[in-house]
């Protein structure tokens, strides 16, 4: 979709984006050959992303400002512009302002686009997956009566929850707490009205971490960790046999109660099959799947005897995800496996790669090919169950073209190399056609950078 109109009219002027793409046509080679130059970035009210190396000359970081303040003003608080320019020999330039949009979802690698999002609010599945069934029984080390005496000498003064209290927390939370869980809690409800300023930090210090109180106990929250499909997509994470957590993005068992001012402290009632039910984890903010294993048991915990998780057994099993081209394995074949879930290839040093080999695997959901490197796209028609795929522009053409696209997909990109700068939002805009959704809108602006130097 082609609008020529803009949110904000300086955003609107040629003139306004001039300095921007002269200084990433510094060094240009390609105009200096008689071939038209292309380049593509995104600018954020708070951020930037131009292909440039070195410092921004005055004039040009004045430009980016106000590109940025323009954003503001427009409404576009939080959220990025992506442009792409085909500039001539002779300097006519044609250049494209790709708005934001709810169904494209900006992310590292894709400099002028995004990521389409085709199912609304959908996440990869290692953000849908649920705990393995956790038989574990809790840890030797956890002893109610020291566990209780403890926290009693430490905090003497403390307000306990109810049994009524604690039974309600259970119900909403849907899960039955260890008693370890419960004994914490009826020492103390922990409840800033409860105590003073001074108190709270004797309480904090008297478990081992900033103390939640029972009504703010939480499950963590799986989408709540989504790092953005880019990322998300190529995540296999897998539970080794001798793991103490499960490598999962969140469970309804992970419930969090405390933190240490960044990361999440959870009781885990879906212990990994080396794990034990109750035992600590700490959720790492920095982090999208798993958690860290710190104590066997909340006695344990609450008594500073912390631990880490030794390393996962070694097993002979394929990996889940692979890369073949670019460094990686030699053939699709040598990829192929039925627990394979991510794929990545890159170019051939020979012919295209055939995708005739991943026909009919169970579990292959994410498969990302660069421009040119496949023998013939129609062959994903025998790939069933990909939830993203990303391909470059010609390859969805063709797909597009024959009625081909999966239609199992929840997300999907657009590789570009140079000659597809141009075409890439028609494509995109047809794919999104496909699931109903709302169009890019992109204004298309014309102006004449003069010849190279």
């Amino acid at each position: 979709m082609v609008d020529q109109r803009s949110p904000s009219h300086s955003l609107h002027d040629f003139a306004t984006w001039e300095p921007v793409l002269r200084l990433m046509l510094t060094g240009d080679t390609q105009r200096r050959a008689a071939l038209p130059a292309r380049v593509a970035g995104r600018i954020s009210q708070y951020g930037w992303s131009l292909a440039h190396r070195g410092a921004m000359p005055t004039a040009t970081r004045i430009a980016v400002e106000g590109i940025q303040k323009a954003l503001g003003r427009g409404g576009v608080q939080e959220r990025e512009i992506a442009f792409r320019a085909e500039v001539q020999p002779d300097g006519s330039t044609v250049l494209g302002l790709v708005w934001p949009s709810p169904a494209v979802e900006p992310a590292v690698g894709y400099p002028d686009l995004g990521v389409l999002v085709l199912v609304e609010s959908a996440l990869p599945e290692p953000w849908r997956r649920l705990p393995a069934p956790a038989p574990g029984a809790p840890a030797a080390s956890a002893d109610l009566e020291l566990l209780e005496r403890t926290l009693r000498e430490r905090l003497p003064d403390a307000i306990g929850a109810t049994e009524a209290e604690i039974a309600a927390t259970e119900a909403r939370l849907g899960v039955t707490l260890t008693d370890e869980f419960k004994v914490l809690y009826r020492v103390t409800r922990a409840r800033w009205e409860d105590w003073d300023h001074e108190y709270q930090d004797q309480a904090d210090t008297a478990v081992g971490c900033e103390l939640a109180a029972m009504e703010h106990l939480y499950s963590v929250d799986a989408e709540a960790r989504h790092p953005g499909w880019d990322l998300g997509a190529t995540q296999a994470p897998c539970t080794p046999p001798d793991a103490a957590v499960q490598a999962l993005a969140g469970s309804p068992g992970w419930i969090g109660f405390g933190s240490n001012g960044g990361d999440e402290y959870a009781v885990d009632l879906t212990p990994g099959p080396g794990g034990h039910t109750g035992q600590i984890i700490l959720v790492d903010h920095e982090q999208s799947i798993g958690a860290e294993l710190v104590a066997d048991s909340l006695t344990d915990f609450i008594l500073g005897r912390t631990r880490q998780e030794g390393p996962a057994l070694r097993t002979d099993e394929p990996p889940s995800a692979a890369t073949v081209g670019a460094g990686g394995l030699a053939t699709v074949r040598a990829a192929a496996h039925p627990d394979l879930e991510v794929l990545s290839i890159g170019m051939p040093d020979g012919p295209p790669f055939s995708l005739a080999p991943l026909t009919g695997l169970p579990r292959l959901r994410t498969l990302s090919a660069s421009p040119g490197a496949l023998a013939d796209p129609l062959e994903l028609t025998g790939v069933t169950g990909l939830e993203f795929l990303e391909l470059g522009a010609q390859e969805w053409r063709v797909l597009l073209d024959a009625g081909a696209v999966p239609r199992s997909l929840k997300a999907a990109a657009i590789a570009v190399r140079d000659q597809d700068h141009l075409p890439v939002v028609a494509i995109a805009n047809d794919l999104l056609a496909l699931w109903d959704r709302p169009r890019i809108v992109e204004t298309i602006l014309k102006g004449d950078l003069g010849p190279a130097t």
